[in-house]
């Protein structure tokens, strides 16, 4: 794979080389991101104007863009200055006006004299009970009428380029496209009935009308189809080569596990069975293991983590989980802790917090496999952290991690196998376009004895009354986390909205009641807090988002979530999964500022009528779009042109098999069919693609 195949040559070029495009027009459309002619090509239209020729204005439905043969009528110039030209006009049955602004007197008498026939297009509508066209967008000889088209295709423009510009030079463009040899399964282009490549391009650049502009259109489809099969071959390949280091086979006597789960009050649900088996089954083989543990709020994800360590300790190896902050870390040593001992296993956590002599014998003795599971934030990562034999690396909620971090993380085992756990129920499109490297596990059941949490709205002017409220639950014996609004992106203001209401309810609910964490507080102070909330001294925890993920107080029954309105979705019902760990029941309280938008009404509503973080998620997604979901700038979610994620899940399904199925058969892409796809990956700009196809 030298470099770009010279068949795209002329797609990859400046866009200089295009009729009608200077240095200036180049600039301005470098601001839309149009670089070369492949980028113009894969700026499809948006909208379609009919301009197909009728013979009167008679009977329209204005205003509407129509186009007419008419005869040029009288002039009359403008009386005062800054006045409109109007020209009258006639066609077969009806007059009317052509309107100007700013004209030139001599140039309207040059284009349009008295008595000539002529073709005139534009937007017809209706002043003072006259038809009139204000600056017609074509105005033609009868002779040279045919230049106008039939449909004109509608493209996004920057100040400065007009849609004529956008027309003549995507035509430009469109007549150096290259026949490119076929990367879709022969079967699926039958079966979808789809056109080649280059016809695809060319129909989606001469819409017939609204239906040829939706997703459904068989070019639109087609063209959204190979973006996303690029996509997935660029993942697979990926795969391909993580999966292809050696992985280490860690088979498990199931000892240890059976150990602890011998002691819990439960029987793990099928879910958490299921997912157990696909790991112990990876991790057993020689591949090196690459999964997505995905489970929604309170569905046992820790559980399932822990017996996946031990399969690595019992196969007489080490294993390792990571969690994005201290705070998390501890979350996790705690919950691990009871379980560790059940199973006699030696459980260690290391974060930046462990300095000197402590930290050096903590080290020694994991070089020396003497901790044989550990625990820890990203200081897992530097370099003096060696491991004995690690087995497994596990990551607690993957969109804080990038692949780049997942890879180093394995390095460290040398082919240790990789388990990413996210509490985020993800849409099933977005984790193929974020995860597609990777299988995935999925917990879709809620433990027995988890009870459900009744959720509220309330407007924030019944303060006073959700704070008796929670007077009387104190009172009773019950906390109570109260979260608030991270107000604008600066921490300051969040602070003082914090503090504000922290003093407002201490002064309410009594002294030494209620206690504060915040993310501008010292490590070692926020722990106290925590900590003085989990024992049960502080009754109620006023918080910034801190405790978003993976706190866990099983008396706390109570949350109350302020401004709840301006938080997204996924965040909402994953602070509501950190009540209802108990055996109380639990409540929720979304408390918001009115008036509500009408966005923010249907975020609360779906929250009020449902605690499935799947069906949570496909609404989020649904409602803002795939790039705010997850934060498309430190996703790594790919920026796709024609494809629509949110609508075109299944698509992406098809490509992920697809791409699979392919390197199964073509490993090297050597193949007819290969060949074709190298040339889909130089076309979508996959160079990551590329250069593992060279190295690999």
């Amino acid at each position: 794979m030298k470099g770009r195949p010279e068949l795209l040559f002329p797609l990859f070029a400046g866009l200089e080389t295009l009729e009608g495009v200077g240095p200036k027009t180049a600039g301005l459309l470098g601001q839309l991101g149009i670089e070369t002619p492949r980028d113009l090509l894969f700026s499809l239209p948006y909208a379609v104007v009919d301009r197909r020729r009728r013979d009167t204005i008679k009977g329209a439905d204005l205003p509407t863009t129509l186009t007419v043969q008419v005869t040029v009528g009288a002039h009359q110039p403008p009386r005062n200055r800054g006045g409109a030209y109007r020209i009258l006009v006639s066609d077969a049955a009806a007059d009317f006006q052509l309107v100007f602004f700013h004209a030139r007197a001599e140039y309207l008498n040059r284009v349009l004299p008295q008595g000539a026939d002529r073709v005139v297009s534009g937007k017809l509508e209706l002043f003072d009970g006259m038809a009139q066209m204000v600056h017609p967008d074509h105005m033609l000889p009868v002779a040279d009428a045919a230049e106008i088209p039939e449909f004109e295709p509608v493209y996004r423009l920057t100040q400065g380029v007009t849609q004529k510009t956008m027309f003549k030079a995507v035509q430009s463009a469109l007549a150096r496209l290259p026949d490119l040899a076929e990367w879709i399964d022969p079967q699926q282009l039958e079966r979808e009935a789809w056109p080649a490549w280059s016809r695809a391009m060319r129909a989606a650049h001469a819409p017939k009308g609204l239906d040829d502009l939706g997703q459904t259109a068989p070019m639109r489809a087609r063209l959204a189809y190979d973006e996303l099969m690029a996509h997935q071959l660029t993942l697979a390949l990926a795969r391909r080569r993580e999966r292809r280091a050696r992985g280490i086979i860690s088979v498990g006597t199931g000892d240890l596990q059976r150990r602890v789960l011998q002691t819990l009050p439960y029987r793990p649900t099928g879910a958490q069975s299921r997912a157990i088996e696909e790991i112990a089954a990876d991790m057993a083989a020689p591949d090196r293991m690459n999964r997505l543990l995905q489970g929604d709020v309170g569905s046992g994800k820790t559980l399932v983590a822990f017996l996946a360590l031990l399969v690595a300790v019992e196969a007489g190896g080490q294993g390792v989980m990571m969690a994005p902050t201290e705070i998390l870390a501890r979350q996790h040593l705690h919950g691990l802790r009871p379980l560790a001992e059940q199973a006699g296993v030696v459980l260690e956590i290391l974060t930046g917090r462990d300095k000197g002599a402590e930290r050096k014998a903590k080290l020694a003795a994991l070089a020396q496999g003497r901790i044989q599971v550990l625990v820890g934030t990203h200081a897992v990562f530097q370099p003096d952290v060696a491991f004995h034999d690690l087995r497994l690396a596990i990551v607690d909620e993957q969109h804080r991690f990038g692949v780049r971090q997942r890879m180093e993380l394995a390095e460290k085992g040398g082919g240790a196998d990789v388990l990413v756990m996210t509490a985020t129920p993800i849409p099933r499109s977005l984790a193929l376009a974020q995860y597609g490297d990777m299988d995935v596990s999925v917990l879709d059941e809620k433990p027995p004895g988890r009870l459900p949490v009744k959720t509220a709205v309330v407007s924030t002017e019944r303060i006073e009354e959700v704070i008796d409220h929670l007077r009387r639950a104190i009172d009773e014996g019950r906390q109570c986390y109260w979260v608030c609004p991270l107000v604008e992106e600066s921490e300051s203001v969040d602070l003082t909205a914090a503090q504000d209401r922290f003093q407002r309810l201490r002064a309410a609910l009594g002294d030494g009641v209620v206690g504060l964490v915040h993310g501008q507080m010292p490590p070692a102070e926020k722990d106290a807090a925590m900590a003085a909330f989990e024992t049960g001294n502080t009754k109620v925890l006023v918080a910034t988002t801190v405790i978003e993920v993976g706190v866990n107080v099983p008396n706390a029954s109570i949350m109350v979530i302020e401004r709840a309105e301006i938080f997204g979705l996924a965040q909402l019902h994953q602070l509501r999964g950190r009540v209802g760990r108990g055996s109380a029941a639990s409540t929720c309280l979304l408390m918001y500022q009115p008036p509500l938008s009408e966005g923010g009404r249907r975020r609360l509503e779906v929250l009020r009528e449902t605690e499935d973080g799947f069906v949570i998620a496909e609404t989020d997604l649904s409602m803002r779009g795939a790039g705010d979901v997850i934060g498309t700038a430190q996703s790594g979610l790919p920026r796709f042109q024609i494809a629509d994620l949110e609508r075109q899940a299944g698509l992406m399904a098809v490509a992920q098999s697809d791409a699979r199925a392919l390197l199964a058969v073509d490993p090297d892409l050597t193949s007819d069919r290969g060949r074709a796809a190298r040339v889909l990956l130089w076309l979508m700009r996959q160079d990551r693609a590329i250069r593992l196809i060279s190295v690999g």
